[in-house]
C-alpha cells in the first residue's frame, strides 16, 4: 500500500510510524486511518518487529480529528460520530495496548482531542518540552473519546481528569510529567535522539517479558488480589521457560551484556 498520510519504516527491529499531514496538523481523516491500520498490520506480520515509534511530522503531533472531513453545518443533519469511533478510533486503541511489543509515543507538538488520548495508548510517552495535551472535546459539546474516559483518571486521579475534560485548557509537556500523565518531557531538539535510543534498548530486550507486563497492569484494573497474584504465577511460569530467561541468567552470572531474542 502506498501512504500519502502517514510514513512508515521497519529497520533493525524498530518500527517508526510518523502521522504525515503537516499542514493540517497531522489531524486524521478516514483515509489516514486505513493507512495507519494497514501499517500496524504490516508491524504485526513481521517477526523482526521489536518496538513501536509513533510521532508526528512537522510542529505538531496530531490535532485529533479533521473536522473538515465530516463537516456538518448548523441546522444540518448530524452525522453519526459512534460509527467513527467504533470503526476507527478504538480499534486503534486496542490494537497499540494488545501488541506484544513496547509502543512509545514521541509527542512532538501539540496534541490535541483523540490526538491527545491516543499518545496516552502508548506505552511509553515522550514528549518536548514545547509541547502540550489539550483535552479540546468538551469545545465542540463532546467527551474524550480514544480511550481518555479510561486512561485519563487512571493516569492522573477524578480531580485532574475531570479538570481537562471540562476546561479543555492547554497542559504543558512539563505539568504532564509532572502529574504522571507521560513518562518525560525533554528538550525538543533531542525528543527523537531520545524517543530512538529507547527504541534500540528496546530492540534489544526480552521482548516477550515485556509484552506480559503489559498485559498484566492491563488486567490488574479488574482483576482481585487474588486474581493478579494467580496471573503473575501463570506468566512467570510460561516465560521460566523462555530463551530470553535463560539467556539473562546466564549473562548475569558470567557478567556479560545478555544477548535476548525477543522470544
Amino acid at each position: 500500500m502506498n501512504y500519502d498520510s502517514i510514513q512508515f519504516t521497519i529497520e533493525n527491529g524498530i518500527a517508526l510510524l510518523t502521522l504525515n499531514r503537516p499542514d493540517r496538523l497531522n489531524s486524521f481523516t478516514k483515509a489516514m486511518h486505513l493507512e495507519v491500520r494497514d501499517a500496524l498490520e504490516r508491524l504485526q506480520a513481521d517477526k523482526s518487529v521489536r518496538v513501536l515509534v509513533l510521532t508526528g511530522a512537522g510542529r505538531g503531533f496530531c490535532a485529533g480529528q479533521d473536522l473538515s472531513d465530516r463537516a456538518v453545518e448548523p441546522g444540518a443533519q448530524g452525522v453519526d460520530l459512534g460509527e467513527s469511533v467504533e470503526k476507527f478510533y478504538a480499534p486503534l486503541v486496542l490494537t497499540l495496548k494488545n501488541l506484544p511489543l513496547p509502543v512509545i509515543c514521541a509527542v512532538n507538538g501539540v496534541a490535541a482531542g483523540a490526538g491527545a488520548n491516543l499518545a496516552l495508548a502508548c506505552d511509553i510517552v515522550l514528549a518536548a518540552r514545547s509541547a502540550s495535551f489539550i483535552e479540546a472535546f468538551s469545545k465542540l459539546g463532546l467527551i474524550p473519546d480514544t480511550g481518555g474516559t479510561w486512561h485519563l483518571p487512571r493516569l492522573i486521579g477524578h480531580a485532574r481528569a475531570m479538570g481537562l475534560a471540562m476546561l479543555g485548557e492547554k497542559l504543558s509537556a512539563e505539568k504532564a510529567e509532572e502529574w504522571g500523565l507521560i513518562w518525560r518531557c525533554v528538550a525538543d531538539d533531542v525528543l527523537m535522539i531520545e524517543a530512538m535510543a529507547l527504541a534500540e534498548h528496546f530492540a534489544a530486550a526480552p521482548t516477550k517479558g515485556l509484552a506480559f507486563t503489559k498485559k498484566a497492569f492491563q488486567a490488574s484494573y479488574a482483576n482481585t488480589l487474588e486474581d493478579q497474584l494467580q496471573l503473575e504465577a501463570n506468566m512467570m511460569r510460561e516465560l521460566g521457560q523462555t530463551h530470553d530467561y535463560r539467556e539473562g541468567v546466564a549473562a548475569f552470572m558470567a557478567k556479560r551484556t545478555p544477548h535476548f531474542k525477543g522470544e
